[in-house]
């Protein structure tokens, strides 16, 4: 059995160390490719590999078609945007993420923006303090729950709209569970996404959704690019100049935020969430774990495609 790894930002070396421990404990052969420039390079590397784990990297058709033993990719990490699960299943091709090896590592990036937004980006002039303020968690997964549980640290008011959640259990971790997007932007201060890219959300937070926060409204966004309403969101903070928006995925007309709202807006040079030592091992680990669970014992619990 032979698992390959095929990441263009490839991991840590301890991550790759931990994943070949569990992949040859099981008697299965790891394979590398790393840091490869061309589609071709990977179309070359998974004609023989049975297994893939990859991690923003793209499996599409073409990819599917020329991994003629592949019978899964895990990707290690949350979204999985990244994977066509259809033809991942016209493949007979299991797809699975690793929910929650990043939560933590995200959720403290939410507040290293905020405190940097807040605090008017270090420019040397007074800002405001967290504490007392009201957040808003836009679904209430593993990243949700962890932003609620540092936002009690910082003394935040926290509230969540998940569709797919029960209240009961928002409320459990001792935050407020209101009925709609509408009502969580038109009560806090502070919005934190971290719905994934779906038809349903994609261009979803836009004018008429951001424009209900009060004065001074800030939206974080650690979720994904696509469901932000880019033009919307610049017309609204043309208009709006009390709304503030910090990302750690940048936005396709970055160029135009930066120069029309200075002190307003920020994004990260590239996505960051996922960017620590402890989410790099804690997911490549999990996915070989997935790996070996799946064909040892059929186990597909975190199975995202039909």
């Amino acid at each position: 059995m032979k698992v390959l790894i095929a990441t263009e930002k490839p991991f840590a070396a301890v991550a790759v160390e931990g994943i070949r421990k569990e992949i040859e404990a099981a008697g299965y052969e790891l394979a590398l490719l790393e840091k490869y420039t061309e589609k071709a390079q990977l179309l070359d590397a998974v004609k023989d590999a049975n297994a893939l784990i990859i991690r923003s990297d793209k499996v599409d058709n073409e990819v599917l078609d020329a991994a003629k033993e592949l019978k899964i990719v895990v990707r290690a990490g949350a979204g999985y945007d990244n994977v066509d699960l259809d033809a991942a299943t016209a493949h007979n091709v299991c797809v699975m993420n690793t929910p929650g090896q990043n939560s933590n590592a995200v959720a403290e990036l939410v507040f290293g923006l905020l405190v940097f937004t807040v605090r008017n980006f270090f420019n040397g002039k007074a800002g405001t303090e967290l504490k007392g303020k009201k957040l808003g968690i836009l679904a209430f997964g593993n990243v949700g729950r962890n932003v609620a549980r540092v936002a009690a640290g910082f003394g935040m008011e926290c509230y969540a709209y998940d569709a797919y959640c029960p209240k009961e259990v928002i409320e459990a971790a001792g935050v407020h569970a209101v009925d709609s997007q509408d009502v969580l932007f038109e009560t806090c201060d502070v919005v934190s996404l971290h719905i994934p890219a779906t038809p349903e959300t994609k261009q979803s937070i836009n004018k008429a959704l951001v424009g209900k926060m009060k004065k001074g409204g800030i939206v974080v966004n650690t979720a994904r690019k696509e469901v932000i309403n880019e033009p919307e969101l610049i017309e609204l903070m043309s208009e709006r100049e009390d709304i503030k928006y910090v990302t750690d995925i940048m936005p396709d007309a970055h160029a135009e935020f930066a120069e029309k709202f200075a002190g307003r807006y920020f994004s990260t040079p590239k996505k960051m969430g996922a960017q620590t030592a402890e989410a790099n091992i804690n997911a490549g680990i999990a996915a070989a774990k997935q790996i070996v669970g799946y064909f040892k014992e059929g186990i597909e619990r975190f199975r995202v495609n039909k």
